[in-house]
């Protein structure tokens, strides 16, 4: 029996490493978005596990990262972990939960954009897939935004979409495309920033 014991304990203490592992290869809007997923299901134990891990690993980025909107995703990190209660309990609705998630994946997307564009030009050369990507997180989320920010933001969001493919060619197409998408990218940010 005692064997037994052990070897349920070391199974169960290796399972757990291995969520956590996986967890961790997970991005954060991922977990978030799968939080929302089990929340409209009424998965209460599940909603609560991929938000409380989730909000875990959103707290993590948004303290090592030297983004401009830091501040404003700790922010979210407090009222994410507010509604973990509610998930447990079966009283978190997924509208309400939807709605921070989606200003979590603006915040998150505009906060690793700017992070890139402090480093200057050579955050911006080469890095046409995080920054698309990036773009992309904010687009996803901004229906929450409604009325002229929405269509004001789309509208730079079209642009710096197609200049900032431009950012992985060679030479001089290369510094004009992030001369360009430095000044875009700057005005997404700024007003993600003053909308939330």
């Amino acid at each position: 029996m005692k064997r037994f014991l052990f070897s349920l304990a070391t199974a169960l203490f290796l399972f757990a490493g291995a969520s956590n592992a996986i967890a961790q290869g997970i991005s954060v809007e991922s977990l978030l978005d799968k939080a929302v997923s089990l929340t409209q299901k009424g998965d209460k134990a599940g909603s609560a596990d991929a938000l409380t891990q989730g909000v875990s690993a959103l707290e993590k980025e948004a303290k090592s990262s030297d983004g401009t909107l830091k501040d404003k995703l700790l922010g979210k990190v407090g009222a994410l972990k507010t509604m973990i209660p509610l998930a447990s309990s079966g009283k978190l609705s997924g509208g309400a939960l939807g709605k921070v998630v989606n200003a979590v994946k603006m915040l998150i997307g505009a906060n690793r954009i700017s992070g890139l564009l402090g480093k200057g030009e050579s955050g911006l050369l080469g890095n046409a897939a995080s920054l698309t990507s990036n773009l992309g997180l904010i687009k996803a989320g901004s229906s929450i935004l409604g009325g002229s920010n929405e269509s004001k933001l789309n509208g730079l969001l079209g642009e710096a979409t197609k200049t900032v493919a431009g950012l992985d060619k060679k030479g001089p197409a290369a510094k004009l495309a992030a001369a360009a998408s430095s000044k875009q990218l700057g005005s997404i940010v700024s007003l993600v920033g003053s909308a939330l």
